[in-house]
């Protein structure tokens, strides 16, 4: 997790969206030109380099003797003697990891990440580090890649990496927040975050608790302990009292823990999935030659409540499901607190049970027989109701054809496209609502 220390100013927008590609598990590395294997030449100046970086900087100093006997056994067996780039990243991360527990020490061959901190203060603006940083976050929107309403005006965000570009991030969340703002129930979306800046989720974490609530201390070595608060100011205003839900896996670490070990511990919200993968230390990205980006941890943060983090233990889910099962959890949790909510008026207790039923549909299909199918088909007033491809198919006067989804055994179909419809077919009529009318209108049959 990276903090915002002047010495990671640089890495911003951050490229840790894995923990580093290496340090979670199924998140792919960059994609980089083939080339061939390193020369010694260049083998022995990345090791060096890397040995180096650990001696001096590395946040455990009693680790440090260790990894790097790890590395010097790697190299005495020739494991690492005619890789490729990408195969000494795979070695060496695989070795330091295993030596250390860390998920933030990885290596990455990336040499566009590489070339870009060599082009240096005089270099032109489009080559600049920062431009390079930048283009990152512009072409993934900052990392808030999903906004979306749900029935029941549960409203969700998917944030799929917590990336920082200064006087412009900000703005992406405010306008994401204001979407949010106006929901009656909040997801936040983390499966897969590997991470990212720390400025960023101090950003987002801001629009749930009280202005200067302190976060985070970060501490660092023998420098001074950086604290980190809630901003006093957030455009979008703040969204306390809202219930919010964040779905987390095992591949989100990092600052994507962060954001959820924060609505944990400050009892935000109700973390939906499984257990994230561990990864707290701040770790800063040193350019290694030719072609690599070092993730080294040079820090550990000191979490305002537990007073202490998530390294290595993750953070445990309050609804422990499987990842892919979460949002629809995740949903139906929010539509059965919102439903119980003290004030809610007819039409918002009816869009909740209309939104629960479609949900349970879901997590509940239902089959009908084909005799069944073939049965209900036919006309109904100016509605035809035909048995096509295995589907009943709902056609009306100039209307494009709905297949119809069975929801039910008693004949209650969803209309496949749209949330705001669906058909009852009991035989002898076709009932048909509409989420926003309090009775179906009814068509008799023949």
């Amino acid at each position: 997790m990276k903090t915002s220390r002047p010495w990671l100013a640089v890495l911003a927008s951050l490229l840790l969206l894995g923990g580093g590609a290496h340090a979670q598990p199924g998140v792919a590395p960059p994609v980089t030109p083939a080339r061939g294997p390193l020369t010694p030449a260049e083998l022995a100046t990345t090791l060096d380099t890397i040995e180096s970086v650990i001696q001096r900087s590395y946040v455990f100093p009693e680790k440090r003797a260790v990894i790097l006997e790890r590395l010097a056994r790697g190299r005495k067996s020739g494991r690492y003697a005619g890789n490729t780039p990408g195969q000494l990243a795979e070695h060496v991360t695989e070795d330091l990891k295993a030596a250390s527990g860390d998920g933030h020490l990885y290596l990455i061959h990336d040499p566009a990440w590489f070339a870009a901190q060599q082009a240096g203060p005089k270099a032109s603006a489009s080559d600049s580090a920062e431009a390079f940083h930048r283009k990152q976050a512009l072409r993934q929107h900052h990392g808030l890649t999903e906004l979306k309403v749900h029935p029941g005006n549960v409203r969700s965000m998917k944030v799929t990496g917590f990336m920082w570009v200064r006087d412009e991030t900000g703005g992406v969340y405010d306008d994401a927040m204001r979407f949010l703002r106006d929901g009656d129930a909040l997801i936040i979306d983390l499966r897969g975050n590997g991470g990212g800046s720390h400025a960023a989720v101090q950003y987002l974490v801001s629009h749930f608790l009280a202005p200067d609530t302190l976060l985070m201390t970060f501490q660092s070595g023998t420098q001074p302990p950086v604290q980190s608060r809630t901003l006093e100011h957030v455009p979008a205003g703040r969204l306390m009292g809202k219930p919010l839900y964040v779905l987390i896996d095992g591949r989100v670490g990092s600052a994507g823990e962060d954001f959820a070990y924060d609505v944990q511990q400050f009892k935000l919200g109700t973390l939906v999935g499984t257990r994230t993968a561990g990864a707290a230390n701040n770790n800063a990205m040193l350019p290694v030659a030719p072609c690599f980006q070092l993730s080294v941890s040079e820090g550990r943060p000191v979490h305002a409540v537990s007073q202490s983090n998530w390294e290595g233990t993750g953070v445990a889910p309050d609804r422990e499901v499987p990842a892919t099962e979460a949002l629809e959890v995740a949903l139906s949790m929010a539509v059965e607190r919102l439903a119980q909510r003290p004030g809610a008026t007819a039409q918002e207790l009816a869009e909740y049970a209309w939104a629960r039923a479609g949900l349970e549909a879901k997590r509940r299909p239902v089959s009908l027989s084909s005799a069944r199918l073939k049965s209900l088909a036919g006309r109904y007033g100016e509605i035809d109701v035909s048995l096509h491809d295995g589907s009943l198919w709902l056609v009306r006067p100039g209307r494009p054809p709905g297949r119809l989804m069975p929801m039910t055994e008693d004949g209650l179909f969803a209309v496949e496209g749209t949330d705001s419809l669906r058909v009852r077919l009991p035989g002898k009529a076709l009932e048909l609502f509409w989420v926003t009318e309090p009775a179906p209108r009814v068509f008799s049959r023949g």
